[in-house]
């Protein structure tokens, strides 16, 4: 059985998505384009000679850019760094912060990394580490083949003048000119971008640093863990006063920034006019969300309302959205065709979808965003209990949802979606000098998983999507986009990475690679918050340190219905976030909320990674410990009681 072809871009479309996008300095690769685009190129030119040679029309195709120019992209040149990285832990205790400049080639990680080529991921790991600076060699001897990070340098010679010449006649018209040469200045004009006015001066307006993270429901500690992973790894200079401005110390400082978008309700609810105030309101009285309302993090984390509505128009490629199936995925649609009403009909299409079977395929649950329910759980923690879900209840639009909004943001806005159940583990720095579009591979399958998604903002890649998707009902599911790419032969735009560096667990679980598995060695995602006790010693003895070390983050599939810390399952700040504790839940008396008295005696013996890292990143907040890089949180200017 094959699948129908999902192809709606005829071969000179497609070609002209290649060309801008290596234009726009989107393909940094040196891995050529596909042979199918070139043997195409060769016959339409024959076919279009032959024609000329019997009619009137006798002008010589091979003056044609369309005819004559090889697509070949080189990407920037390369200078790699040298390992071991000068000052890796040779004279400090904490890896160097990434050079602001410095790119991690990702072709250099395919080579290592990949899959399908038989690569071990604790192979991979291990390159990724010694290119961080995140541990000192063990191994003598030069370390060339491993060399994977570079400060790249844009060339002005003349063949890459002559190149770029030739590419300018085939994009589409002149704003996409502009782009592309804007792009590939070696120093971009610095001016904000309407879309993201408040960054810092040395960022690049064409290629954002920004994570996106999509939430339906009540706040809970899923999205709170992954907003305190991207406090604590990102260079955020949270060592440096409050109020005080870090660029004016570190001018080259290009600070990320977190965009957490609330779906304040069912994905197919109408917007709430009044809906901005209320989600502000739910947020400063939810304990696990008010914290970071802090002004220490306000230059660095942003709630979002998010509004379907206003989101869908705002992308030109989905332009009568309004009159199909809103909810597809993986070819099961919900709500009614038409143009009937699109939110009544997807509501009823909610309580359907509630009682679909759990199927990972159908409702998306690699990507999977959606309220936590922390189980009971003993004596104070019951206070910060949340009435919610369990495995098979969740409200399944907002997963489908999600799976198109991963792509809508990153068109419209530029930068990294996540999804909610992910935990960052380094400076991404590296992965966003990659100025090329990613995904990662599906475990075994080459298959998308867009759990971590990065593409460009109003790419032509993101075009050809959009407009598939609208001729193939609005399907945004990673297996669905998988095809679109392999159908027109554009999988080289969007880059599927090895899940090592994402998601180094997956194979275990699957029963790959169990002979030499990563740290540590996880046989089911439920070992991140259940770890046996066999190998439970682990977590307490390595700590942050010794969890999928090289890894950029790690993506625990779901499981919202089990908290992270089954013994303090709460957010546990100290007294400088107690109040927004108590204000959590005002129907209960939190006037005895007082932890004073407890003993070492009361905690869990043995516990399982997931609270390993939770309290390590509050450790962080509370100001006990540094970062993974060394650097204390500073809350010089701000010492009142939040």
């Amino acid at each position: 059985f094959t699948d129908p072809s999902t192809l709606v871009f005829s071969p000179a479309e497609i070609e002209r998505v290649w060309r801008w996008e290596i234009a726009s300095g989107h393909y940094p690769s040196r891995r050529s384009t596909p042979g199918d685009l070139r043997r195409e190129r060769i016959v339409k030119a024959e076919v279009e000679r032959r024609l000329r040679a019997g009619g009137k029309d006798t002008t010589d195709s091979s003056s044609s850019p369309t005819t004559s120019l090889e697509v070949v992209p080189v990407g920037p040149v390369r200078e790699y760094l040298d390992l071991p990285l000068p000052g890796s832990r040779q004279a400090h205790a904490y890896p160097p912060r990434p050079d602001s400049r410095a790119a991690l080639d990702l072709d250099a990680v395919m080579d290592h990394c990949d899959f399908a080529e038989n690569k071990y991921v604790r192979d991979c790991l291990e390159v990724l580490r010694v290119n961080g600076g995140l541990e000192t060699p063990l191994r003598r001897g030069l370390h060339d083949p491993w060399k994977a990070t570079y400060i790249p340098e844009f060339e002005t010679s003349s063949k890459q003048l002559t190149l770029s010449n030739q590419v300018t006649p085939l994009l589409s018209n002149q704003q996409q000119r502009r782009d592309a040469s804007s792009s590939q200045q070696q120093v971009p004009i610095y001016e904000p971008h309407p879309s993201h006015p408040n960054a810092d001066p040395a960022c690049d307006p064409d290629f954002p640093r920004l994570f996106h993270i999509f939430w339906a429901g009540p706040f809970t500690d899923k999205p709170y863990s992954a907003a305190l992973s991207f406090l604590y790894t990102q260079h955020l200079a949270l060592d440096r006063p409050i109020g005080v401005d870090p660029t004016r110390l570190e001018p080259g400082l290009c600070r990320p920034q977190l965009w957490i978008w609330i779906n304040p309700g069912p994905a197919s609810s109408f917007p709430d006019p009044r809906a901005e105030r209320r989600m502000r309101d739910d947020l400063a009285r939810n304990p696990w969300s008010a914290p970071l309302l802090h002004r220490r993090f306000a230059d660095v984390v942003k709630f979002r309302l998010w509004n379907t509505t206003e989101q869908l128009d705002g992308v030109s490629e989905m332009h009568g959205w309004r009159d199909m199936r809103l909810f597809n995925s993986g070819g099961v649609k919900y709500g009614k065709e038409g143009g009937g009403d699109m939110a009544a009909s997807a509501e009823a299409a909610l309580l359907s979808a509630r009682e679909a079977t759990n199927n990972g395929t159908v409702a998306g649950t690699a990507n999977l965003t959606q309220v936590a329910a922390p189980l009971p759980t003993k004596h104070k923690d019951e206070l910060f209990e949340i009435v919610g879900s369990t495995a098979n209840k969740y409200d399944r639009l907002s997963v489908v949802l999600s799976d198109m909004a991963r792509f809508v943001l990153t068109h419209r806005f530029g930068g990294v979606y996540l999804d909610a159940d992910t935990i960052l583990l380094r400076d991404w720095t590296e992965l966003f000098n990659w100025h090329g579009a990613f995904a990662y591979r599906w475990s075994r399958l080459e298959k998308y998983n867009t759990a971590v998604l990065k593409m460009q903002r109003g790419s032509a890649l993101g075009h050809f999507i959009f407009r598939t998707a609208v001729a193939n009902d609005l399907d945004f599911h990673p297996m669905t986009v998988s095809r679109y790419t392999k159908d027109a032969n554009l999988e080289g735009l969007l880059l599927r990475l090895p899940d090592a560096l994402f998601d180094p667990a997956w194979l275990n679980t699957e029963y790959y690679q169990r002979d030499r598995p990563p740290q540590p060695y996880f046989k089911r995602f439920e070992d991140f918050f259940d770890t046996p006790k066999e190998i439970n010693a682990a977590p307490v003895a390595t700590g942050f340190d010794g969890f999928f070390k090289g890894a950029f983050s790690y993506h625990f599939h779901n499981f919202w219905w089990i908290p992270f810390d089954q013994s303090r399952n709460f957010p546990d700040l100290g007294p400088r976030f107690q109040a927004g504790e108590r204000w959590g839940d005002d129907e209960r008396d939190f006037a005895d909320l007082d932890w004073s008295d407890e003993s070492v005696e009361d905690d869990e013996r043995d516990l399982p990674w997931s609270a390993v890292l939770k309290r390590t990143f509050e450790a962080y907040l509370r100001g006990e410990r540094p970062n993974m890089y060394g650097e204390y949180i500073n809350w010089s200017s701000d010492d009142r009681e939040y």
